[in-house]
């Protein structure tokens, strides 16, 4: 089955494929939360899965993406982005059939080598059909609305994700009580609803309409159309900076859930919570960082979150002192709002950044190039923090003040580092380096960070106007940006 190819769409047809890419962003919303993050982690621990395991996972699906390079021959060759992305994106969703009946078909031993086998392949082809799917977006969405209408798109999806999250979260809960010794048929049936909706999600891809591809007289070297984008010096300042970026997150993030669950010895419907929380402030910034990256450009959005995405990692290190102490959770609860904030930024701005910056009637190429930078980085970073997060486990760095006096002495832990908490600081200087890169990339529009923290700082009062005329509930809102602000000027 093929699907057509028009030389041009009419306006009507534009604002139809708008329409299903917002509604297979949905579906496939519902896919990635009830397959991915802390339940698939969860999943993958009751399976035996250790340090390393949990790293693997993490990397399988940026290191999958370096199978963007040769789909660039594929969609140059065939030309059908829409063709390619249905019957890539099908045969990868296709994969969480089976993990489903994992439990029932394998043993403990047997069943998480099947899953990293099922979870590679799943990579693999969902890596296919974003490289189609890039260069065709690229192509169909209008650029000035780029920022509006991806943060609207993930608006929705955020708001549906929170409340999957949390009737998944009381869900597997609740069966654990009922079913103790059979929770792994809890994940499931989750992994099982998943697939429903992934395919579901196939339909609604089948059904956005094509732009042909800008024609190219001669066909290019394959090494020069790869090549192409690191001569291109801005454009190789940003793979600079999102490939950083990308090491450094990765490098912590994939063990926020083990962390919780391991050191902190969190329950589920804790994590989930935490996990809605942060959620629920990116969906209340999404549409402002949207209007603000159409407004001034993506640079100034990424200025602003970078900083802040980083000082959450580096606060994870201050949750035990050396252990759980009475400021754990309030701090948690800070960390995971602050990275609700930051991560609407980062992600709708990384995204937009590089479709924008990447010439029109070359996206494929650079966008893949550039898909092929974030993957090694991302993948090489959770695999090395697997590996040594049982080396650093045998390690602790602490300083403790101590006072002493005729009448007694007294002993504060000021700082204490062990296992996840290393990789948590190397996370933050890392990323401090990635900051320093982005200073480098030249984009149209971009401000300087303080304009746009004073934009931020007017809206949320507009907000706060609009919900409230207490002026102490304004105050408390508007603290923690003072804060953000501050920090920037002694950046400067």
């Amino acid at each position: 089955m093929t699907f057509a190819v028009k030389d041009t769409l009419t306006e009507e047809e534009i604002q139809s494929g708008l329409g299903s890419i917002i509604r297979e962003g949905l579906a496939t919303q519902m896919m990635v939360t009830l397959t991915g993050g802390v339940f698939l982690v969860a999943f993958a621990l009751k399976l035996g899965a250790s340090n390393l395991v949990i790293g693997l996972l993490a990397a399988i699906p940026p290191l999958a993406q370096l199978i963007q390079i040769p789909s660039i021959y594929l969609v140059e060759k065939y030309r059908v982005r829409r063709t390619i992305t249905v019957y890539a994106a099908a045969l990868s969703r296709i994969f969480w059939l089976p993990i489903a009946v994992i439990p029932l078909l394998f043993s403990i031993q047997a069943g998480l080598t099947f899953l990293i086998i099922a979870l590679a392949l799943n990579a693999a082809f969902a890596g296919v059909g974003g490289c189609s799917w890039n260069s065709w977006m690229r192509d169909l969405i209008p650029q000035d609305r780029l920022g509006a209408f991806f943060s609207k798109r993930m608006s929705l999806s955020a708001g549906l994700g929170i409340l999957l999250s949390l009737a998944a979260g009381f869900y597997i809960d609740y069966w654990r009580k009922l079913f103790p010794d059979y929770e792994l048929y809890g994940y499931s049936i989750l992994f099982f609803l998943g697939f429903l909706a992934g395919m579901l999600g196939v339909y609604f891809i089948s059904t956005i309409p094509e732009h042909r591809m800008a024609y190219i007289q001669k066909n290019p070297n394959f090494l020069k159309l790869i090549l192409q984008p690191f001569r291109d010096a801005n454009f190789k300042n940003l793979l600079m900076f999102l490939g950083s970026w990308n090491f450094a997150v990765n490098l912590a993030a994939p063990f926020f859930t083990v962390y919780m669950l391991k050191r902190l010895q969190l329950d589920m419907s804790f994590i989930i919570g935490f996990t809605v929380l942060s959620q629920l402030t990116n969906l209340a910034f999404l549409r402002i960082w949207g209007r603000f990256s159409d407004r001034f450009s993506n640079k100034s959005v990424l200025g602003v979150n970078g900083p802040l995405f980083m000082m959450c990692i580096l606060a994870w290190t201050f949750t035990t002192l050396p252990g759980k102490y009475i400021l754990t959770i309030p701090l948690l609860v800070v960390i995971h709002i602050f990275m609700g904030i930051s991560t609407a930024g980062v992600t709708l701005a990384s995204g937009n950044i590089g479709l924008k910056l990447a010439p029109k009637g070359q996206a494929t190429a650079y966008l893949a190039t550039n898909s092929l930078v974030n993957s090694l980085a991302a993948g090489i970073a959770p695999v090395l923090g697997g590996k040594f997060a049982d080396f650093f486990a045998g390690r602790e760095l602490s300083w403790v003040l101590k006072w002493t006096s005729p009448g007694g002495g007294l002993t504060f832990q000021t700082l204490n580092l062990q296992q996840w908490d290393f990789f948590f600081v190397f996370a933050f200087l890392i990323g401090l380096y990635s900051i320093h890169r982005l200073a480098m990339v030249k984009e149209v529009g971009e401000v300087k960070e303080k304009i746009v923290l004073q934009e931020l700082v007017s809206e949320i009062r507009k907000e706060m106007r609009n919900l409230s005329t207490a002026g102490g509930l304004r105050q408390v809102i508007q603290f923690p940006f003072y804060i953000v602000k501050t920090t920037f000027k002694r950046r400067r």
